[in-house]
């Protein structure tokens, strides 16, 4: 039996590289500075919430497997670097489990990881409406097709460098399916709800419309891992 615990994730500003920048000037512009401000603090409560989950289990050897990791060995652990240097929490917790010897694997293929990022950066750097529009709708026609590319490309890569007995960490954004996508043989252990923490993120444009359901979700995330491993298995 193997054993993968998957954290659905929400990316942090500090993990969007050049558009981070882009995506909280929308962000305060749409929904207003003081709004947005709330909604990063949730987001950073989400990371203090899993990062304190792994500060209390045994990570010897335990393989990680990253959202948007196209590299492992010393290019790996660079990339892990610049993002602490950047302020991801997301890779502070795994530069943490890295010391306490857990194993870095490359978890996605560049060449599609690049051409979703290629395609976000020309809609935020589109210099007029029109432009902005055209680059957002070929994003839209493709966008879920190379969700299912990336998606496969994960689930075969912990297939292939999981081995029989060993456990590993899947960092993931919520909107991704890899959980469906792996075979019977390895046991998913879901830290936080992916449904709960995708639902957020879909009502985060329409929250003054579903305000109470959108607030109880933000708790959510914040809230304590309270359950050991072994009662946080997940059915698939």
């Amino acid at each position: 039996m193997r054993e993968l615990i998957h954290v659905p994730i929400i990316h942090m500003g500090a993990d969007l590289g050049s558009i981070a920048n882009h995506v909280d000037k929308r962000g305060i512009a749409g929904f207003g500075e003081e709004f947005w401000t709330r909604h990063r603090e949730t987001i950073s409560g989400f990371w203090d919430s899993i990062s304190s989950y792994f500060a209390n289990i045994e990570v010897k050897d335990l393989k990680i497997y990253q959202d948007g990791l196209v590299a492992d060995g010393e290019v790996g652990q660079r990339i892990v670097q610049e993002g602490v240097k950047a302020g991801s929490k997301n890779y502070e917790i795994i530069a943490d489990l890295l010391k306490k010897g857990a194993v870095l694997v490359q978890t996605e293929d560049f060449p599609l990881v690049k051409e979703e990022r290629d395609r976000i950066v020309k809609i935020t750097q589109a210099t007029s409406t029109t432009r902005k529009m055209i680059a957002f709708t070929e994003y839209k026609l493709v966008k879920n097709k190379l969700l299912k590319k990336r998606d496969n490309f994960i689930a075969k890569r912990i297939e292939e460098t999981l081995k029989d007995g060993e456990k590993g960490i899947l960092f993931i954004g919520a909107f991704h399916n890899v959980k469906k996508r792996l075979p019977e043989s390895i046991q998913v252990i879901e830290v936080k709800d992916a449904d709960k923490v995708k639902k957020y993120q879909m009502l985060l444009p329409l929250h003054s419309r579903y305000k109470e359901q959108f607030d109880k979700l933000g708790k959510y995330l914040v809230s304590e891992v309270g359950c050991p491993p072994e009662k946080l298995y997940l059915d698939r």
